[in-house]
């Protein structure tokens, strides 16, 4: 590897624990060449511009997280299991030493969800590819038997999501030190809810709309025309 590889990597691995703390907002070329012992025209020389050094950063982090999240739950076998191991592999990467203010990509979604451009569209596809991901082994649990045939796999990959943001939401704004097993119950009824199938007697299945203390299906809400 070049001498300029190493030094770019060596950036990176400082933005990426900077930027899980502080956002990718909060980089700035002059901070992190503060930082790294640099001079700002070498950062950007490496990066151009600050939009150019957060793009890095995604991608970077983006590598880090397949190599550590995907990669290894795609040997496992198919379904159930690997469902599991990415949420085991998730909660493992939240906890990594190289993100002391836990996951990147949740932090940076704060940051751009109502940004347009290249760090927004770039972030938007890496996180969708990671949803499909967990659509793609909820659709296995349910071709192989192991979740039920009514089952949106789309619905687990929400759970999924929702879990995550919820522990990192406890854990790193509310310091709630029990937020890990309480991801761990969620997720683990998660799992029993996608193997739920309907009773002879009645039992309504999880897929079911809800009702009302009458025993009626309430009314669709209201929505905008043309919504």
């Amino acid at each position: 590897m070049a001498k300029g590889d190493d030094t770019r990597n060596a950036i990176l691995r400082t933005a990426i624990s900077k930027a899980s703390v502080e956002g990718l907002e909060g980089l700035t070329i002059g901070g992190l060449a503060k930082e790294t012992g640099l001079s700002k025209s070498g950062l950007i020389a490496h990066f151009g511009t600050k939009e150019g050094l957060q793009l890095g950063v995604l991608q970077a982090a983006a590598a880090m997280f397949a190599n550590r999240v995907i990669r290894p739950a795609r040997r496992t076998a198919p379904g159930e299991d690997r469902l599991r191991t990415y949420f085991e592999n998730w909660i493992r990467w939240s906890h990594a030493t190289e993100l002391p203010g836990g996951c990147l990509f949740i932090a940076a979604t704060i940051d751009l969800d109502d940004r347009p451009g290249i760090c927004r569209y770039y972030l938007a596809k890496i996180q969708k590819e990671w949803v499909d991901a967990l659509e793609g082994a909820a659709l296995e649990a349910r071709t192989n038997g192991q979740f039920r045939e009514n089952l949106d796999p789309g619905q687990i990959a929400f759970g999924m999501t929702g879990i995550m943001h919820s522990i990192h939401l406890y854990e790193r704004l509310f310091r709630d030190g029990a937020a890990e097993a309480r991801g761990r119950a969620a997720f683990d009824s998660l799992m029993s809810r996608a193997r739920r199938v309907v009773e002879d007697d009645g039992e309504a299945s999880a897929d079911a709309p809800p009702t009302n203390q009458t025993g009626e299906t309430p009314a669709e809400p209201w929505r905008y025309p043309n919504a």
